[in-house]
């Protein structure tokens, strides 16, 4: 059985890879509504999709919906992955 990593920021996984969302980062608290009205909320599973460039965004999947996501929208989300 592998152990579950957490990371704070996606843009340090692998494209393809899945993780759970697992709470928010306090220093980008603002953006927390916006992430659960875009379904993000702990408990979530999605796949990284595309991975930042230097223009951004990076996009997930979650449910079968592809999902855009900022820097400031991306570093807010606190995830686990394996």
């Amino acid at each position: 059985m592998m152990e579950q990593e957490i990371i704070t920021h996606l843009r340090e996984m692998a494209i393809g890879t899945h993780g759970y969302i697992v709470g928010y980062d306090k220093v980008f608290r603002g953006y927390q509504g916006k992430l659960l009205s875009m379904g993000l909320s702990p408990g979530t599973e999605f796949i990284l999709v595309r991975q930042a460039s230097k223009n951004w965004p990076l996009m997930i999947e979650v449910k079968g919906n592809l999902l855009r996501l900022s820097k400031p929208e991306a570093d807010a989300l606190c995830i686990e992955y394996n």
